[in-house]
């Protein structure tokens, strides 16, 4: 029997963590890398170098041996590779028809409120007097979004007033990025809860977790979220597994929620592999790469199951530093599981990140942000 082929368009550090549990299952990763110096490059079995926006680069990651599917580590991905899938004969999961509520932010609240799932107070905006009369309705001040595109804290904007977001209204009117906003929510945590679904419709539910931000960036993920009721966490774990139902998802989805002192409300979506998944890689018996892996394959689901009361995921935001060693922090602190991305450092750029497992939230958290600013910034605790 031929091994199966995993094809994945995005060549970044999802994709190269997808490829210690490809291996372990005697799955081939072919991995579409925008450059030979990505991330993903020189740990993928094959790679294809290229954009997805390029036909050719699409056609040779398509190219005999075909791949048994193709996926995704990021959601922007033009509708011409779907089409050159299906050409091909290829599975693409998750799909478009899925995906797309991942990629449209209005499209996605417009969904959650057809499921009546819940959503913030929204409407898309297209022009001044739109976003003036939801700001009256609302408080004064909202959350401008760009409807596409925008990550960790891109394309997201906390106005008071049209004024502000002149240059927006201007673009969008103008054939740029449409616009929503949504009411500023008075959200005492960030969770999120990650599920998996595979095309046979089963699905697995991981413990919900706490995500830090900082800046608009997640910074640390700590699992299970302290102090969160099983009422709630059954909740955001219900809630998670219904999305990926109704949408037809087929892989991870991360639920991004925020918990208010009235109970939970949808952020955003992302269809694969995502940050506040990170800690099951140790902190599970199956992480969510491997069962990204199985779900696309449509092979049975891992168990989910913690492996330590508490897990605890600490980003390394780049700084100064041009280069990251990861012993150090391990010599500082034995239980401390470094994984670096092999991308450039810049300031605030995801470069890597460190996992500590524990019994105790608040010493597991404390050890693993010491550890990661160890890696970041050289030298012993």
């Amino acid at each position: 029997m031929t091994p199966p082929i995993v094809a994945v368009i995005g060549g970044g550090q999802l994709a190269r963590m997808m490829t210690p549990p490809a291996t372990a299952l005697g799955i081939t990763l072919r991995v579409l890398v925008e450059s030979d110096q990505a991330s993903a490059a020189c740990a993928a079995h094959e790679t294809v170098v290229g954009l997805p926006t390029d036909p050719d680069a699409i056609e040779r990651l398509l190219a005999a041996p075909r791949p048994d599917v193709v996926t995704w580590e990021h959601e922007h991905i033009p509708a011409d590779v779907f089409e050159a899938c299906e050409k091909a004969g290829v599975p693409a999961r998750p799909g478009l028809e899925a995906l797309r509520f991942a990629q449209d932010k209005i499209q996605m609240r417009a969904r959650m409120d057809e499921l009546g799932l819940p959503n913030p107070a929204w409407r898309e905006v297209r022009s001044a007097a739109d976003l003036e009369a939801f700001l009256a309705d609302n408080g004064g001040t909202a959350v401008l979004k760009t409807a596409r595109g925008g990550y960790d804290g891109k394309g997201v904007r906390i106005v008071s007033s049209a004024v502000e977001a002149k240059d927006w209204l201007d673009a969008s009117a103008n054939g740029g990025p449409r616009l929503l906003v949504e009411a500023k929510v008075p959200f005492t945590r960030e969770l999120a809860a990650q599920v998996a679904r595979r095309p046979s419709g089963e699905v697995r539910t991981w413990p919900v977790v706490e995500s830090i931000q900082r800046d608009g960036v997640c910074s640390e993920v700590i699992s299970p979220a302290p102090q969160l009721s099983a009422e709630r966490a059954a909740l955001a774990q219900e809630v998670a597994a219904r999305i990926a139902t109704e949408l037809g998802v087929t892989g991870v989805l991360a639920v991004e929620l925020f918990e208010t002192a009235d109970g939970l409300i949808i952020n955003e979506l992302a269809m694969r592999p995502h940050n506040s998944g990170h800690w099951t890689i140790e902190g599970s018996v199956t992480s969510q790469f491997e069962q990204h892996l199985r779900a696309v394959l449509d092979l049975p689901l891992g168990d989910t199951a913690p492996l330590a009361p508490v897990t605890v995921m600490a980003n390394v935001l780049g700084g100064s530093r041009s280069h990251l060693e990861g012993s150090h922090a391990e010599a500082a602190d034995a239980g401390a599981k470094v994984h670096l991305y092999g991308k450039g450092v810049r300031p605030g750029r995801k470069v890597g990140h460190v996992t500590v497992t524990g019994t105790d939230s608040e010493q597991t958290y404390a050890r693993a942000v010491a550890a990661a600013t160890i890696v970041r910034d050289g030298g012993a605790a």
